[in-house]
């Protein structure tokens, strides 16, 4: 939800409603298929924690891989939340996310650390989520270059 949340409000609100549209979607499948990769290659792939699934843990980190760079205030956030998940079962890591771009050999990495401010932040931005999801509508759709994309563009615009 909450990658969600910072990616498309709208989004956000359909998907926690069960309104689902990415079954249908090839960008979804895509990154499904990369995951099912990692799997195959790593022996700490794909732990599922609560309700979140973290693809990586390794000693240092809780790694999380995304297809592009395209969205990474969404997927701080994620990581962010997955750290602070860790930290209430008694574990300490560091975040990292691995951007795997389309014709480029190497791979993008950013690094990201549960701080208590930022943990402050999240736990404000789950409360946010929480009364967005909440209503009885979802928020009106705002047209974004990243909207052509998305699995419910034609939801939101046809």
């Amino acid at each position: 939800m909450i990658n969600y949340y910072f990616h498309c409000p709208t989004q956000c609100w359909l998907h926690a409603n069960r309104i689902n549209l990415e079954d249908n979607s090839e960008d979804v499948r895509m990154g499904k298929v990369l995951h099912e990769i990692n799997a195959e290659h790593s022996k700490s792939a794909e732990i599922s924690i609560d309700n979140v699934k973290v693809d990586k843990l390794t000693k240092e980190y809780l790694v999380e891989v995304k297809k592009s760079d395209s969205d990474p205030q969404a997927v701080k956030w994620q990581v962010l939340l997955y750290l602070y998940k860790l930290k209430q079962k008694g574990i300490d890591k560091k975040g990292k996310i691995e951007f795997l771009e389309k014709n480029r050999q190497n791979k993008k990495v950013h690094h990201v650390e549960l701080t208590k401010e930022n943990e402050a932040q999240l736990l404000h931005v789950l409360e946010e989520i929480q009364r967005l999801i909440d209503r009885p509508a979802p928020p009106a759709a705002v047209f974004d270059r990243k909207c052509k994309r998305c699995a419910y563009f034609e939801y939101c615009f046809i």
